[in-house]
C-alpha cells in the first residue's frame, strides 16, 4: 500500500490515495502512526473520489478516532495534490469532509490558504454537556485537578476549548491536556488549546489535540484561538499565531468564513508492507 508522509508546521501525517481500498482504517492508523513501530505522524489522511467537490478526504487521528476536519491536513492535501498533478497549481481545490466543503487554494509563494467555514458557538455545536444560554460560551470556569481553567468555546466543524494564559511556554499542558479532552463536560472530546496575547497582531499557542495528544501545531485550533481572541477583542482581523512548530495566518472578520494560510511539504513516499505479505523468514 502506497503512501506519502507530509508535515505542515510540525503536524505530520501519513496520505493514502484510498479510492477502493477496503481497510480497517482506524486499526490503519494506529499502526502506520507509531513514531518507533510505524511510519510516525500525527493522523492518517485518505484521499477519496467525490460526487459533490473534486476530493473527499477523511482524516483519522493516531489513536484510530476519526475526526471531523483538519486545516493542516487539508494543506498537506492540497500540496499532495498539486505535488502529484491530480489538481492545477493555479486554481483552488475543493474537497468534502465530514464538516461539509473546504475551499483549498495555492498562493504564489508556496503557502495554501484554507476556508475553513464559519465558527459555531452554540453549546450543542461543540457539544457541551451543560446546559447554558450564553452564546457564544466565553470564559467558562472548568475545573481540573484543583485548577479553573476559563474555556472559550469554537466549534470550527471539531470541538475546540480556549484558555488564555500569561505564558504558554510554563503552562503544564502535558498535565492537564489529558484530563481537559477527557473532562465529563465534553461528550465528544475535546481540543484544547493555549494561548498568549502577544500584539493586536500575533498570538502564541499550544494545543493538546483530541485523540493525539501535544502537536507541534494546529490548523483548526489556531482559527479557534484567533476567533475566541476577537470575541474578547483582544486582536484585529489578522493574525500571525506562532506555535512550536512554525507561523501560521488566520483571517476572520468577525462574521462569515475563517481563512487559514500557512506551508505544507511533501517530505517523502514509501511503500507500507503489511504483516500479512511479508516474505517468509529464511
Amino acid at each position: 500500500m502506497r503512501f506519502a508522509k507530509l508535515q505542515a508546521t510540525g503536524n505530520d501525517f501519513v496520505l493514502i490515495e484510498a479510492a477502493g481500498l477496503e481497510r480497517d482504517w482506524g486499526a490503519t492508523a494506529r499502526d502506520m502512526c507509531q513514531r518507533r513501530f510505524g511510519v510516525g505522524a500525527d493522523g492518517l489522511i485518505l484521499l477519496l473520489g467525490s460526487t459533490v467537490a473534486d476530493f473527499r478526504m477523511r482524516i483519522f487521528n493516531s489513536d484510530g478516532s476519526e475526526a471531523e476536519v483538519c486545516g493542516n491536513g487539508l494543506r498537506c492535501f492540497g500540496r499532495y495534490a498539486v505535488d502529484c498533478r491530480l489538481a492545477e497549481p493555479d486554481k483552488a481545490l475543493s474537497v468534502e469532509t465530514t464538516s461539509g466543503i473546504r475551499q483549498v487554494e495555492p498562493c504564489a509563494d508556496g503557502r495554501f490558504r484554507v476556508g475553513m467555514g464559519g465558527p459555531r458557538f452554540a453549546p450543542q455545536d461543540i457539544p457541551l454537556a451543560a446546559l447554558t444560554d450564553k452564546v457564544p460560551v466565553v470564559d467558562y470556569p472548568v475545573h481540573v485537578d484543583g485548577t479553573e481553567l476559563l474555556l472559550t468555546f469554537v466549534s470550527m466543524g471539531n470541538p475546540h476549548g480556549v484558555c488564555f494564559v500569561e505564558e504558554v511556554a510554563s503552562f503544564p499542558l502535558s498535565e492537564l491536556g489529558p484530563v481537559v479532552e477527557h473532562h465529563d463536560l465534553f461528550p465528544q472530546r475535546l481540543n484544547f488549546e493555549v494561548a498568549e496575547v502577544v500584539s493586536r497582531s500575533e498570538i502564541r499557542m499550544r494545543v493538546w489535540e483530541r485523540g493525539v495528544g501535544e502537536t507541534l501545531s494546529c490548523g483548526s485550533g489556531a482559527c479557534a484561538v484567533v476567533v475566541a481572541a476577537r470575541l474578547h477583542d483582544y486582536v484585529d482581523s489578522r493574525v500571525d499565531v506562532v506555535l512550536p512548530g512554525g507561523r501560521l495566518a488566520v483571517e476572520w472578520y468577525g462574521e462569515g468564513e475563517v481563512y487559514l494560510s500557512g506551508t505544507a511539504e511533501l517530505v517523502f513516499a514509501g511503500v507500507w508492507v503489511e504483516s500479512s505479505v511479508l516474505p517468509e523468514e529464511r
